[in-house]
């Protein structure tokens, strides 16, 4: 059972290439960061697999279902999301934007009038406790909450139907480094305990070595390093982000220098 890349190739409606002929399998269970400048295709490899992209050439499958807009809606639940920018709803309180975890699961109408079953609401809670936030932040407006708090409830959202697999885009980008250990470390907590796959793409080399069972890099669209962390020298390191300069100020904005 796994998350499988098939020669997956992008081309945007403008001409842009963002993915050529990129291949591998992420097992579940397994920690994948996936590394790579800004452009290098790291954002639209993870939406090839939610479906916000959808491939020009090659194939993405979940447990050896293609991703296509027909099987979008049964893989829904198989796939989890944490974004950038959170993604909450500001004015909703905690527990409604971890519940809405659960909407692939809800029907439309049950959804909109909020009427969500007993034990999806206990689990809501549960995994609220579960990231680390009191009880008194059930019923706090997410535009209350710091970022790494906002944080923590995109992981319970993430979390609440238990899916398979979590797909985390630039997860802790705008997180100061304690807090993006923090978030990252509850991340991988989680997933192992489900035994879930996370495919998480990351610009802080240091945060890739520390948590990553494997790292995939990008570079120009293409796949240029697939292998476990302390295969990644400092060679390697400047052929995927192509300037020693930028290598520099990357590993150093990941330790907060």
């Amino acid at each position: 059972m796994s998350l499988i890349f098939e020669k997956v190739g992008k081309r945007y409606p403008d001409g842009t290439i963002a993915l050529t002929d990129i291949s591998f399998e992420v097992p579940r269970g397994q920690f994948c960061v996936v590394l790579g400048r800004s452009g290098a295709g790291k954002s639209t490899l993870l939406k090839c697999v939610n479906g916000l992209a959808v491939p020009s050439e090659g194939r993405v499958s979940v447990d050896g279902v293609s991703v296509t807009p027909r099987t979008l809606a049964k893989l829904r639940p198989q796939v989890g999301m944490i974004h950038q920018s959170f993604n909450l709803v500001p004015r909703a309180s905690v527990a409604t934007n971890v519940i809405a975890g659960a909407l692939p699961a809800v029907s439309t109408p049950r959804a909109i009038l909020g009427l969500f079953p007993k034990a999806l609401r206990e689990k809501a809670c549960a995994l609220i406790a579960e990231v680390g936030l009191d009880e008194e932040h059930l019923t706090r407006r997410a535009a209350a909450l710091s970022g790494g708090q906002q944080q923590r409830v995109g992981v319970a959202r993430a979390f609440m139907l238990d899916p398979p697999y979590v797909l985390a885009d630039e997860p802790v980008a705008s997180l100061d480094p304690q807090t993006s250990i923090d978030i990252l470390a509850l991340l991988e907590r989680e997933a192992k305990e489900r035994g879930a796959a996370v495919l998480c793409s990351l610009h802080q080399i240091d945060l890739a070595m520390r948590f990553a069972d494997r790292i995939v890099a990008l570079r120009d669209g293409r796949l240029v390093f697939d292998g476990p962390p302390d295969a990644l020298a400092d060679g390697r390191i400047r052929h995927i982000y192509g300037s020693p300069r930028l290598e520099t100020s990357i590993s150093r904005q990941a330790v907060g220098a």
